[in-house]
């Protein structure tokens, strides 16, 4: 029997392939997050047993944050499985495709580096039992600042699940909508996890010092903003290849060209938000240990993110380049 290739059956296949892999990658990230955390409350319980309790519910709630980009990740594929798209246009599939790749790798490095701080809260809670209520609250603002890639992500998964592209030629727009998807998944990994470390050095820090628990939050989130930089050039990126007019072209390097660029910026944002978040948990960790010393290590922290987020600014040069000048 002949399998019918029509539109609407392209479209679902594409819809079934995203979604299972919009869960699938987004698992993954959750799993670890979720496992890094249960493993630091049984060692912390190993050292104090008596604070099980406090720990149980340090580690439950962490858990709770590190799963909430799995949970996004499993609204855009139930999504994906159970929306009826229009069947008009060969380019749904590739944008149904292209938004279950997005939200499934977003959710991949928010999850991951959620867990961090939740397996640090879990630790102080043990170091520092007067502070369990502070441990959390750093916990908790660290971990919903690490789930903004994610939710950058799901945002345009959004867009391109239920925007009209019918007016767009196939060539090259398919290869417009399956770089935004791209370009927004991998960008959000980096800063997912770099975002992570800060906060986990945070939790570590207020539970050693508790005294500089304010400018130790202060100067989180002021690494966390920055590491999250990246993530945003990727959505831009995205939304530069979404809503772009294409023309109409029977050759193959235009869509090379707008594939590339998707490529091009989700990988050049994964690094520097990744090492940003690296510059930016030294200076915290040691903000914590160093009253003196604030000023010069927020001043040095700052100059060595500003070097560090080069990289990822040449990507997004070069993603504009391929977009309208190649």
């Amino acid at each position: 029997m002949m399998i019918q290739w029509d539109a609407e059956t392209v479209i679902k296949m594409a819809a079934y392939a995203g979604a299972g892999l919009c869960m699938g990658l987004g698992a993954i990230g959750a799993a670890l997050g979720e496992g890094y955390t249960a493993g630091q409350a049984n060692e912390a319980v190993s050292r104090k047993p008596e604070l099980s309790g406090e720990v149980f519910k340090t580690m439950l709630v962490g858990q709770a944050m590190a799963e909430s980009a799995a949970i996004f990740a499993l609204v855009v594929a139930m999504l994906l499985l159970f929306v009826n798209f229009p069947t008009h246009s060969w380019l749904f599939a590739m944008s149904s495709l292209s938004a279950g790749l997005c939200m499934g790798l977003g959710a991949f490095g928010s999850s991951i580096g959620s867990g961090f701080p939740a397996g640090a809260a879990c630790q102080g809670t043990t170091h520092q039992p007067a502070m369990g209520g502070r441990l959390m609250t750093t916990m908790l603002i660290g971990s919903a600042v690490c789930q903004t890639p994610a939710i950058f992500a799901m945002v345009v998964s959004f867009i391109l699940l239920f925007s009209n592209f019918s007016a767009q030629p196939f060539n090259p727009a398919w290869a417009a909508l399956l770089g935004a998807g791209l370009a927004t998944g991998f960008a959000a990994i980096g800063p997912g996890i770099g975002g992570g470390l800060v906060a986990r050095a945070a939790c570590d820090g207020v539970a050693r010092n508790p005294e500089r628990a304010g400018p130790v939050t202060n100067i989180m989130l002021l690494g966390q903003a920055v590491s999250q930089t990246t993530a945003i050039y990727g959505v831009l990126i995205s939304f530069v290849l979404i809503f772009r007019n294409n023309e109409a072209t029977t050759l193959i390097a235009p869509s090379a060209a707008l594939l590339a660029a998707g490529l091009c910026m989700g990988f050049g944002a994964f690094g520097p938000g990744l090492g940003l978040g690296v510059v930016a948990q030294n200076a915290v960790k040691w903000i914590s240990r160093s009253e003196a010393g604030t000023g010069d290590i927020t001043r040095l922290m700052l100059v060595g993110m500003a070097v560090t987020e080069s990289t990822g600014i040449y990507a997004l040069v070069i993603s504009l380049l391929l977009i309208f000048v190649v």
